[in-house]
């Protein structure tokens, strides 16, 4: 049968599940269409600022803001003072809207001011006169965990969060392995670098309720800590997703932008437009989380992982936020890759006096697979193995349990090695020269797995889609999960589409609203595929039978006799072929039911396990995986790192919409790459130094090869049509593969991130040092 192409599917009915499908957002994006939080426009709308602490730690002692207010055109100047008392946070509520009393990092939000221009809102912060006393700070997590060491918040200690566990024997388990290899790797934070800043438009209603438009991964979250930090009743707020241009973690729920722009505009009574500048941005996202991993493998003569122990030290920042559950990650999901028995962990989540830390794509499983394929690659070569075998002996199996209770329902990681080494010409270019003069070229490869969904955050892990079909046969779709980007809506509309066979062009999701959406988790750790997707096949299923129901009454013929095709409903069996088109039905539905429309509601919900007190349980429905391999060009008179070719592998259970994953994984690859090479945020005595695109280096498209990449299609049963998350594992191999390449190229490995030309040139230098001794002792 010849393949139907997307524009066909589109127009004829055709299912474009498999198809390279444009996502249905694109034409507004387009043509600037798209409505951003910052392109909210209300009558009256005021214009936000945030004044920032310069100090990393200092007492409020005074705040003089009457000159401010005095400026023609201040409508108000909001301080600690003016806030309600309830603090924020995710499990720790230790965050003021506004800083009362002390500030704990250097761009702390210390007052807001709402002016009818943003040029006068911008005046208005020179005009705030803010008295500190500065006092010392703890700016790394070595003088946080200093027994003498003040709390950063007072009556605690600077323990934020600390996980320990053992499964299995470890000791018993290096005693008995071949080789025993220990190391520790340093892991830095990384910004977001979306396109679109933080922006939020609020105001308060007619009637008094607050509302809402941001630019949020998740509306239902969002509209809890809206309500809990401004102490309202949650029917009081509305939250509604506007465009969002991007968000990998940072637009979760630890931002507070929209806090501010809403309590801005409950004070007075205006609508107020908050929009974060890049550097503002820099200062209030949260970037990922520092990590120091130290970590300790043992193996037997054929590459078997045979034990496992792991420290970690991260750093959250002046507050907790999602840093606790991204230690989690690091400290124990590599684990359920491997057969090993024998894990053992202590992971410690510090406070210090910097910018807080949290959710960022990936979501700690970079820096533990850093640490865990440097060691794989190192401990192979010692044992005269090639790592791509030692990958595929120690990997678990579709039908396996892991060590932490994890079922495998499906997982392509041994294909996924072996296309992506495959694809770079593995075997050939390891036994090639390295090349001649300062120029020496190097493979390496790494693997990874990740989560599609996590019943951590509550015993729910699932989604509710409502499907409604329209008088003229067009099909609303809702749902409270958000598309940043990532093709949430194409997919939606992909699999109501398939379900009712009709053209995708007639369906639309509705932007996430509150008041009309279903409540949903959001857009995180990879679940919306599994669990919206899941969710919408069942309202599909659900609106298509009562469009049978009808049919079969109308013309008085059991349902089992009628089929959905194309738009229509037909009667096959009728001794004249009768058929009754979706919209026909739709009305006569509602004259027949007594002016009720069609409208359904799919709900799905994993068959996992919450993890128990000791941190065993199912988590997830299924669980995804990723491999790359790169080639890199080291230039030993510089240090520079180049990467020549990369081919990422990526196991989504079935491609949904491969053009969407090629794009999302492709972009996780330049995401790790500059981690890996380029980022880094220059923190001295507690300020950021960098935040801007001209300081901080993101990896541009100059600085990458050509992107190539693949699927594998491990099918999962759990996931709609077999498809699981995709594209989020893809940025977990880069750092250990690059970082491998180097090793394979120059012989040094470097540990610490990012791997830049100094850290090379340095560690090229201890390398000829120690190699001349050794020639002096010999």
């Amino acid at each position: 049968m010849r393949p139907v192409d997307s524009s066909e599917a589109r127009e004829s009915g055709a299912s474009t599940l498999g198809i390279d499908t444009p996502q249905v957002t694109a034409r507004a994006k387009v043509l600037g269409r798209a409505l951003y939080a910052g392109d909210y426009k209300l009558p009256g709308m005021l214009h936000g600022k945030v004044l920032r602490s310069p100090y990393p730690h200092a007492r409020i002692v005074a705040i003089d803001t009457s000159a401010a207010l005095a400026l023609p055109g201040v409508k108000a100047v909001l301080t600690g003072a003016d806030a309600p008392a309830a603090l924020w946070g995710v499990h720790h509520k230790e965050r003021a809207i506004l800083a009362k009393g002390v500030v704990r990092f250097a761009g702390e939000e210390v007052a807001a001011v709402a002016a009818t221009t943003e040029e006068i809102a911008r005046d208005a912060l020179d005009l705030i006169h803010v008295d500190y006393e500065e006092l010392p700070a703890i700016l790394t997590p070595d003088e946080s965990l200093d027994e003498a060491a003040p709390g950063v918040h007072p009556g605690r200690n600077n323990i934020a969060h600390e996980i320990r566990y053992t499964r299995g024997d470890p000791d018993a388990g290096f005693a008995a392995a071949h080789l025993v290899h220990e190391a520790t790797y340093d892991c830095h934070a990384q910004y977001p670098g979306y396109l679109e800043p933080m922006g939020t438009v609020a105001t308060v209603d007619a009637e008094g309720r607050l509302v809402v438009w941001t630019s949020t991964q998740s509306i239902s979250q969002a509209r809890l800590r809206l309500a809990s930090a401004l102490e309202r009743p949650i029917s009081s707020v509305r939250v509604i997703q506007a465009t969002t241009g991007g968000g990998f973690g940072a637009k979760m729920v630890e931002d507070a932008n929209n806090l501010i722009a809403a309590l801005l505009a409950v004070r007075t009574g205006m609508p107020v437009r908050l929009v974060n500048n890049r550097l503002e941005d820099f200062l209030a996202a949260c970037s990922s989380v520092p990590e120091r991993v130290t970590l300790k493998l043992g193996m037997d003569k054929d590459g078997i992982i045979v034990a496992k122990d792991v420290r970690v030290i991260a750093d959250c920042g002046a507050y907790a936020g999602l840093s606790g559950d991204v230690m989690h990650v690091t400290s124990m999901r590599s684990d359920n890759m491997h057969k090993n028995a024998n894990v053992r962990s202590h992971a410690t989540l510090v406070y210090t006096h910097t910018p807080p830390h949290g959710a960022f794509r990936g979501f700690g499983g970079a820096q533990m697979q850093f640490a865990l394929n440097s060691h794989i690659h190192t401990m192979a070569e010692k044992l005269g193995l090639d790592p791509v075998e030692v990958h595929k002996r120690n990997a678990l199996k579709a039908g396996d349990v892991s060590v932490h209770g994890w079922k495998i329902g499906s997982t392509g990681l041994a294909e996924c090695v072996e296309q992506c080494t495959q694809a770079i010409g593995w075997t050939q270019k390891r036994q090639r020269p390295k090349g001649t003069g300062s120029r020496r070229l190097g493979v390496g490869m790494a693997a990874a797995m990740h989560v599609s969904g996590n019943r951590t955050i509550g015993n729910w892990d699932g989604s509710v889609v409502v499907v409604k079909i329209n008088e003229d046969g067009r099909v609303f779709i809702m749902s409270g999960e958000c598309d940043m980007g990532q093709g949430a809506m194409t997919m939606l509309s992909q699999v109501v589409a398939h379900e009712l066979d009709i053209p995708i062009a007639h369906t639309l999701v509705l932007p996430p609203d509150t008041d009309t959406s279903p409540i949903a988790i959001g857009s995180l750790a990879s679940r919306v595929t599994i669990a919206a997707g899941n969710a919408a096949i069942v309202a599909g299923r659900m609106a298509r039978d009562k469009l049978l129901a009808i049919a079969a009454k109308k013309w008085s013929v059991p349902i089992q006799r009628l089929r959905l095709a194309g738009g229509f409903v037909f009667d096959d069996e009728a001794q004249q072929e009768r058929r009754a088109t979706i919209a026909e039905l739709a009305r006569l539905h509602i004259w027949s039911h007594g002016g009720e429309g069609i409208q359904v509601s799919g709900t799905w919900d994993a068959k996992t396990q919450m993890h128990d007190d000791n941190l065993y349980g199912n988590i997830a429905p299924a669980y995804s995986y990723a491999a790359q391999a790169v080639e890199v060009e080291v230039d030993t008179q510089t240090g520079r790192v180049t990467v020549l070719d990369s081919f990422v592998s990526d196991d989504c259970g079935k491609a949904l919409n491969p053009t969407a994953i090629h794009g999302q994984t492709n972009g996780a690859t330049v995401q790790a790459m500059g981690w890996t090479l380029y980022e880094q945020m220059q923190i001295e005595g507690g300020r950021l130094m960098n935040g801007n695109f001209a300081d901080y280096n993101m990896a541009t498209a100059d600085a990458v090869p050509l992107l190539r990449g693949g699927f594998v299609e491990s099918n999962d049963p759990n996931g709609p049509y077999g498809a699981k998350g995709a594209s989020e594992t893809a940025i977990l191999p880069g750092a250990p593969a690059i970082a491998n390449a180097v090793y394979d190229a120059v012989g040094v490995r470097i540990t610490d991130l990012p791997i830049t030309p100094q850290k090379v040139l340095a560690a090229l230098a201890a390398k000829a040092a120690h190699e001349q001794q050794e020639v002096l002792h010999a």
